[in-house]
């Protein structure tokens, strides 16, 4: 027998979050419970990975993050909107977050954000700005009301100075940013 969820309960919902408790079932056939906390409405998200071409300076956001109490440094994201493809959401988030154009040059497809905890599902894009494109060179970005967003591009020899010092000033790393980043051969200090 495979381990599968048999029904859950809603514990408590808000305007974006609900808090839900799943029955479960293991492999053996014990029952259990688990809480987790599921988005309302959509629950899929881009995360875009952009790089203005020919610098080859990466697209990195500060952004405060009420959950932690802090600033994130992050990669633009954001919700993919019914009817929405992951690449369009990407694109779009971008252009909102940064102001920036990008051309979709790969996915990778719907990955678990924090299996855990959510069940929310985000897929990573790849995408490359020409600098050159007349709207790079003049950009106009379209914030929330609620969004508090840093835009800077650092090239990649710099990143990992970018999180030293944001590290010591109380910033929170993206674990996603952070992974990636340490895939890319970049290593920084802790403070």
């Amino acid at each position: 027998m495979e381990p599968h969820c048999t029904g859950s309960r809603i514990l408590a919902s808000g305007r974006f979050l609900r808090l839900e408790e799943l029955a479960w079932t293991d492999a053996a056939g014990g029952s259990h419970k688990w809480e987790s906390a599921q988005r309302n409405g959509p629950g899929t998200a881009a995360l875009v990975v952009a790089v203005l071409r020919p610098s080859n300076r990466l697209v990195v956001i500060r952004q405060y993050r009420p959950p932690l109490g802090a600033f994130a440094i992050e990669l633009p994201a954001g919700l993919v909107d019914e009817g929405e493809s992951l690449e369009e959401a990407a694109v779009r988030e971008l252009k909102e977050e940064t102001g920036y154009e990008g051309k979709v040059l790969w996915s990778t497809g719907l990955c678990s954000s924090s299996g855990g905890m959510t069940g929310e599902l985000v897929a990573t894009v790849f995408m490359d700005i020409p600098e050159d494109l007349p709207a790079n060179v003049v950009h106009e970005r379209h914030l929330q009301d609620s969004e508090d967003i840093a835009v800077r591009l650092v090239p990649l020899s710099e990143l990992g100075a970018l999180f030293t010092e944001a590290l010591r000033r109380g910033d929170v790393l993206d674990s996603r940013l952070a992974v990636w980043a340490v895939g890319m051969g970049i290593r920084w200090e802790q403070p």
